[in-house]
């Protein structure tokens, strides 16, 4: 009598990193890093136990050991996941959809440029096969892109482009459903609004320009208390 054996499971393997191209990692670092963007973002959101913020790595259906090559699979400069497991995403060194159960809600591409086909055409197509609900783009002066912010929602399977306004100081700006924030385009930056507030989400500057205040209210009372006391 022979035993039947039990299938192996595929070894959990992660993902590669990314090749790195200098220009796109510098320009995606600039917007995204350097300015606290990803970070302040991340706070503004919450529930950091199951939402995904990840930059530079792998999207794909299937795990790697399913994949017959990592030819064409999109590893975008900023990729948000709500109600999704940052653990597993971690290990995999990317996001894998069949185990989180879900796409990604939102992805951007900050333009460089080497980039600008492949983020309107060659990714925008890649998206959509992936089921993420919106795909946005960003480009400091609109020459990679031929825009300086650009925004998809998907609809029946296919990119819709969302309304972008420009503001009456110049900037632009797109409402972004899935995250619940605007999203402007100013003087070249990038920068995240509360719909709800109109205010900007906290910044390095909102920061700390909200200690320097809190410093000048503190000196303001010490001030009063010594005239009070006469001194």
């Amino acid at each position: 009598m022979t035993t039947a054996k039990t299938p192996k499971s595929p070894p959990f393997l992660p993902f590669p990193d990314p090749p790195e191209i200098q220009d796109e990692k510098m320009t995606a670092a600039h917007h995204l890093c350097l300015t606290g963007n990803a970070h302040f973002l991340y706070r503004h959101l919450g529930s950091p136990e199951t939402t995904v913020i990840d930059a530079e790595h792998y999207i794909t259906p299937v795990p790697p050991a399913e994949l017959a090559d990592m030819t064409g699979v999109p590893y975008p400069d900023l990729l948000i996941a709500l109600n999704a497991d940052p653990a597993t995403c971690r290990a995999r060194n990317g996001y894998v959809i069949s185990e989180q159960g879900k796409p990604p809600d939102f992805v951007l591409e900050v333009a460089s440029p080497s980039t600008g086909h492949r983020d309107t055409v060659d990714k925008r197509t890649a998206y959509a096969a992936l089921g993420i609900p919106e795909y946005w783009r960003f480009d400091e002066d609109g020459r990679s892109h031929g825009v300086r912010l650009a925004g998809d929602r998907l609809v029946d399977g296919r990119y819709e482009p969302i309304r972008i306004d420009e503001l009456p100081d110049g900037s632009l700006q797109g409402h972004c459903a899935v995250l619940n924030v605007n999203i402007r385009w100013i003087d070249g930056q990038l920068t995240w609004y509360d719909p709800a507030t109109g205010e900007p989400i906290a910044s390095l500057e909102s920061e700390r320009e909200a200690r320097v205040r809190a410093e000048e209210r503190v000196r303001e009372l010490e001030e009063q208390i010594r005239q009070l006391r006469g001194e």
